[in-house]
Formats: C-alpha cells, structure tokens, sequence
C-alpha cells in the first residue's frame, strides 16, 4: 500500500493572532508561512509524489501553491474530508479566551466525547478524515502502484488524528502529539498495519529551545503556530 507524506499547512495569520481559525475565511498564510510554503519543493525534492490531495481551505492551498509550481505535470485534488475541525461557535475566537470554557478541559482530557457547539464532534473528525486516507490509499495503489508515495495538505488536529489513527491510539490520546505549521509526516501504510516513519518533521530544531513562558501542559487546539 502507498506511502502517506502529511503536510500541515504554513503558519497562518490566525496562528500568529492567538485564534482558532476552523472554516473562517479568508485566513491565509503569514510571511513566515509564506516562507515555509515555498522551502517546501526542496524538502520534497526526492519523491517521487503520485498524487497531491489539499483540504480546500486558502492556508493549505496556499502552501502547496510552491511546490505545484515546481511540479507542474501534478494536478490537485481538493477533499473536503482533510479539512479542518468544525469548530462551530468557536471558530474565530480567541483561544485565550477559550481556555476557560468548560468544553475545553474535555477537548484536552476526554476528547473523543468533545463535541464543539454548532460544530462536529472530535469523534466525526477523526472518523471522516480516516476514510478519505483509506479511500485515496486504494485509488493511489490502483492507479500508481502499491509502492507510490503520494501527499496531503492538512490540519493540525486532522494530522494528529491520523496519527493516532495509524497508531492504534485511542483519540483521547492524541493531544499528546504534536505538529508544527509546514511539519512533514509520514505514514507507510501495508495490508496489515501502518507504520509512522516520520512525525513533525521540520528540519528546524529552534521549537525546542527553552522559552522565557514555557509552553504548559496543555495541547494548543488547532495545533498552534510553531516556533516564535
């Protein structure tokens, strides 16, 4: 079965004002997202993709922009199902503000009983997400071969949740993982099991230098904005 390479989409305007974007639009990629966007044909430079797959919203269709230049013979295909959580009235929100909501300590805690209001459950994120993998991953095998790598453009807590998904992790586990804007993942997947082969890759170790405010011990929802 194909290999999976998941690419979180470069840092947003949303990141870098503290909000939790969801489907609002209009959010695009800031200068530095810009900038990751287009160092992101060179990090890719080796595979051989078969397939490009985006989640339609503009930050992610804005990060792939760089690299379907540098492959003009990909065309993409656009899957509502790798787009974000629907965070219903939370979207656009301050996630400052949202850390005092109720809801938040089960996001953080209990998230497969997290359902946002006027929005979807964490549990139908995840869900929705797994079968557009297993579906690509048979047409990629079909039409490319059992071998093909191929690549999708998506979200943080889309990303975390596939891969838990592969790890056979329960969701209620995947605020441990993190994925920071433009981070590489990568997801061999076989008849009997997947196997995480690369997990937030970035190629840049300044996220883990020691901070005057420490990061704390909760999961930024959405998945936050990455190094300063």
């Amino acid at each position: 079965m194909p290999t999976l390479i998941l690419v979180r989409h470069g840092r947003s305007t949303a990141n870098t004002e503290g909000l939790l974007a969801g489907w609002t639009p209009g959010v695009a990629l800031d200068e530095r997202g810009a900038a990751q966007a287009a160092a992101l044909p060179g990090r890719l430079a080796e595979l051989p993709l078969a397939e490009i797959v985006t989640s339609p919203l503009q930050r992610c269709q804005e990060t792939i922009r760089p690299l379907l230049q540098a492959r003009p013979d990909l065309s993409p295909h656009t899957d509502e199902r790798i787009g974000e959580c629907h965070y219903g009235d939370w979207s656009g929100r301050k996630l400052a503000e949202l850390k005092d909501e109720p809801l938040m300590e089960v996001v953080q805690a209990h998230p497969s009983a997290a359902a946002f209001p006027g929005g979807e459950s964490m549990r139908a994120m995840q869900t929705r997400a797994a079968e557009a993998v297993r579906e690509w991953n048979a047409r990629v095998e079909r039409d490319h071969g059992a071998d093909a790598v191929y690549l999708m453009c998506s979200h943080g807590d889309i990303i975390k949740s596939l891969v838990a998904d592969a790890l056979g992790l329960h969701l209620d586990l995947f605020q441990r993982i993190s994925v920071e804007p433009c981070s590489i993942t990568a997801i061999r997947y076989t008849r009997l099991r997947p196997f995480l082969v690369r997990l937030g890759d970035t190629g840049d170790f300044t996220s883990l230098v020691p901070r005057e405010e420490p990061p704390g011990d909760e999961a930024p929802v959405g998945g936050g904005a990455g190094a300063p």
